[in-house]
């Protein structure tokens, strides 16, 4: 039985997936290495006790993106020795997009952890997190242009989300790679860590948040991404609404509590 490759683990409050293909820098091959990934996530998205999800790559890369290999034999993520471009448009939508959705639509915070190049697909993957913590020597590209296909995982939108229009426009019309300081310039990253301190550096992020009520956290994360397409009136309703969801749980009287009694909280995510 083939090792899954994107294993999930837990510590506390904090819950890590680490894309585990090392041998070929972590590069999404097969539709099952989708589902894995998209597994992963809903697995620690539907775990009340988690807060935080740290996406990251084993060995010396986050995510080199999609195999070229197996796409050149048409027997991986995108097109198939057996069908033409409308099965290719299927493999995509329930293979690459279905980790982008999953990553997208997650109600728990997510931290991309970047130890090395991330590029194409893996860039994606990384940008559609929440925040981002670069290892001083990575690399990032979105470099579909330079193998001659687009960006079939939506990054012409997560880029633009991220960065603006003129910058992903650069990124993706140019295919260029980036430096993790140039990335930090540019507001793509969150931080960047020295290559032996990044996932200390990482888990301290997902530390200061995972201390904070777990249910007020996954409301502000949907109100983050709610933001992000909706008009603000729109927000206002659901802030309304979760605001008075939040003030009726015990974390939210412990808070309180603790404040006046100047103590620290101690949340149990009711």
């Amino acid at each position: 039985m083939s090792r899954p490759f994107a294993p999930l683990e837990k510590s506390g409050r904090i819950a890590t997936v680490t894309l585990s293909r090392p041998e070929s820098r972590n590069a999404v091959a097969q539709v099952q290495d989708c589902r894995d990934v998209v597994d992963a996530v809903n697995a620690a998205n539907d775990d009340p006790e988690i807060s935080v999800l740290i996406l990251t790559g084993a060995g010396s890369a986050f995510s080199s993106g999609g195999d070229l290999k197996s796409i050149r034999e048409r027997s991986g993520i995108g097109p198939r020795q057996s069908g033409g471009p409308a099965e290719t448009r299927a493999n995509y939508r329930r293979g690459v997009q279905g980790m982008i959705r999953a990553l997208a639509d997650v109600e728990i915070a997510t931290i991309a952890a970047i130890n090395g190049p991330a590029i194409g697909l893996g860039l994606d993957l990384a940008v559609i997190c929440d925040m981002r913590v670069c290892a001083e020597s990575a690399k990032l590209a979105s470099s579909f242009l330079k193998v001659g296909i687009i960006p079939g995982d939506g990054g012409a939108w997560i880029l633009t989300q991220a960065l603006g229009y003129a910058r992903a426009a650069e990124l993706i019309l140019t295919g260029d790679a980036i430096t993790a300081s140039e990335a930090l310039a540019l507001g793509l990253v969150n931080k960047v860590a020295p290559d032996g301190k990044l996932m200390e550096e990482t888990l301290a992020l997902a530390q200061r948040v995972a201390v904070n009520p777990p249910r007020a956290v996954r409301m502000a994360k949907r109100l983050l991404r709610e933001s992000q397409h909706s008009r603000l009136s729109d927000v206002l309703e659901l802030s309304a609404a979760f605001q008075a969801l939040a003030h009726e749980t015990d974390d939210h009287k412990e808070a309180v509590d603790s404040f006046f009694e100047k103590r620290p909280p101690r949340f149990t995510g009711n």
